[in-house]
C-alpha cells in the first residue's frame, strides 16, 4: 500500500507550501521509478480538524451545507498514471466567522481547492505539493431573525394587495356584465 502520512503543521498566516516527496536515508530511490499517487485522508486549516466541539456542531447546522468547504480534499484519491509527474493542489483559504447566536466560536478556515498533475524531468525526484494562500477577505455567516413589525407590515401588505386585486376584478365583471339600457 505504500507510506502513510500524519502529522500537523503550525504555520503562520501568510502564504507558503508543504511538500512530500519519496526520498530516503537508507535506501536508494530510483527517481525514474517513483509513483506519487496519494489519497488524502483529511486536510484542514485551523483548530477544527475531523472533531468539532457541540457549539460549533450545532452553528453548522444553521448554514447550508452548500456553503461548507471546510475539507474539499477529504477522502480524495489522486492517481498518477505514468512515472515523472505527481499532482500539485493549490489552495485558497478564507477564514469563517459564525455570528448565529453561539458565544465564543473559534474561527474556522474554508478553502478552495484546484489540483493539476505536473511532468518532471527524468533526474528530479516527483513530490505532491500543498500551496496554501490565505485570502484577505473574510466570510461572515450571520442569522437575523424578523422582527413583530417585519411580520405585521408584510401582513398589511398581503391583505391590501387581495383587497385592490378583488376589487379590480369586480370592476371588470361589472362592466362586462352590466344590463345595457335600452
Amino acid at each position: 500500500p505504500g507510506c502513510q502520512v500524519a502529522g500537523l503543521l503550525s504555520v503562520n498566516r501568510v502564504p507558503g507550501n508543504f511538500h512530500i516527496e519519496a526520498k530516503s536515508v537508507n535506501h536508494n530511490l530510483n527517481a525514474a521509478m517513483t509513483n506519487l499517487t496519494h489519497r488524502v485522508n483529511h486536510l484542514s486549516f485551523g483548530e477544527m480538524g475531523k472533531m468539532q466541539s457541540s457549539p460549533v456542531r450545532r452553528a453548522l447546522k444553521q448554514v447550508p451545507e452548500t456553503l461548507q468547504q471546510f475539507s474539499p480534499l477529504d477522502d480524495k484519491m489522486y492517481t498518477t498514471r505514468a512515472f515523472h509527474q505527481a499532482y500539485h493542489h493549490y489552495i485558497k483559504v478564507v477564514s469563517t466567522h459564525l455570528n448565529v447566536g453561539y458565544k465564543g466560536l473559534p474561527t474556522l478556515y474554508q478553502f478552495l481547492e484546484q489540483s493539476q498533475i505536473v511532468k518532471y524531468d527524468e533526474d528530479n525526484v516527483p513530490e505532491a505539493r500543498f500551496s496554501y494562500d490565505l485570502s484577505p477577505m473574510s466570510v461572515v455567516v450571520e442569522k437575523n431573525g424578523r422582527k413583530w413589525y417585519d411580520y405585521l407590515t408584510s401582513l398589511c401588505a398581503i391583505v391590501g394587495g387581495t383587497f385592490t386585486t378583488l376589487g379590480l376584478i369586480d370592476a371588470v365583471l361589472y362592466k362586462v356584465f352590466k344590463p345595457k339600457k335600452l
